[in-house]
């Protein structure tokens, strides 16, 4: 993805965040994206339609929105609205930023399930399997096999053997490769896993909500800070008192009204 595309998915990643804390809620919501991703992927028109810079970001936010409410969860539409509503360098760039939410979304859910560093293992070692064995290869890669069939081939090869996430991405990489080779998506699913095993956890305690641009920048900020990508957990905290708290493992960055009311009144009475 080229500079305006790649940022308005790290605006779409800040969104997600918070909506996959839980392992169930996470892997639903990332199957909704990959369904988003396929219709965009079968659907030229609308895709173009939903990344066309000439319309208003409101009224592409509103064709996704009467698209797909009611067919998939709020929080599902929320983020393809959004996801409309923002600039993308090119068309097809929309579909990859929905088949990425996806694929995070469902890493999200290994993770709030303990199941992180097995499902990276998983896929590495599924990918491997694929290149050493041309049969399995081509009757996952043959457009003429069907999605069903793929499907039953990967159960029945997989089921029970590995963690259900697993199984989704590797079957997502079969059936909607999105023009990559099976192996090549197995790689980049596995990298996600990677990165998202070496996040820093951000707990940023604040006394309003952050608008997405200030999620984004702060995000950034830190990132910068420390060298790694930091997921940020927003809590609502009314004792902040204006500012925010920030807190990444050990390290507190304390900029709250709050607390400097307090410091000023401990220097008072001394």
């Amino acid at each position: 993805m080229r500079g305006i595309s790649r940022a308005s998915l790290a605006e779409l990643e800040e969104r997600l965040a918070p909506l996959t804390d839980g392992g169930q809620t996470a892997a639903a919501l990332g199957n909704e994206l990959f369904t988003v991703a396929a219709l965009l992927a079968r659907q030229p028109v609308l895709r173009r339609a939903l990344a066309d810079p000439s319309r208003p970001g409101g009224a592409r936010s509103g064709i996704a929105s009467s698209l797909l409410t009611g067919r998939v969860s709020e929080a599902a539409v929320g983020l393809v609205a959004a996801a409309a509503a923002a600039r993308w360098s090119a068309p097809g760039d929309l579909t990859d930023a929905f088949e990425q939410l996806a694929a995070e979304a469902i890493v999200a859910a290994a993770d709030a399930r303990g199941r992180l560093d097995e499902l990276e293992d998983e896929l590495f070692r599924f990918g491997r399997v694929v290149v050493s064995q041309p049969a399995l290869r081509t009757a996952l890669t043959n457009p003429f096999v069907s999605a069903d069939a793929k499907r039953e081939l990967l159960t029945g090869l997989l089921a029970g053997k590995v963690t259900p996430e697993a199984l989704r991405l590797i079957t997502e990489a079969a059936v909607s490769p999105l023009g990559r080779s099976v192996d090549v998506s197995l790689e980049h699913y596995a990298h996600l896993a990677a990165q998202r095993r070496e996040l820093l956890v951000a707990e940023v305690r604040v006394a309003v909500a952050l608008t997405e641009q200030q999620r984004a920048r702060l995000a950034m900020t830190l990132a910068a800070t420390y060298g790694r990508q930091v997921r940020l957990n927003v809590v609502l905290d009314p004792r902040v008192a204006g500012g925010m708290t920030v807190r990444v493992g050990d390290e507190l960055i304390d900029g709250s009204v709050a607390t400097r009311l307090a410091e000023a009144r401990r220097r008072l009475a001394s």
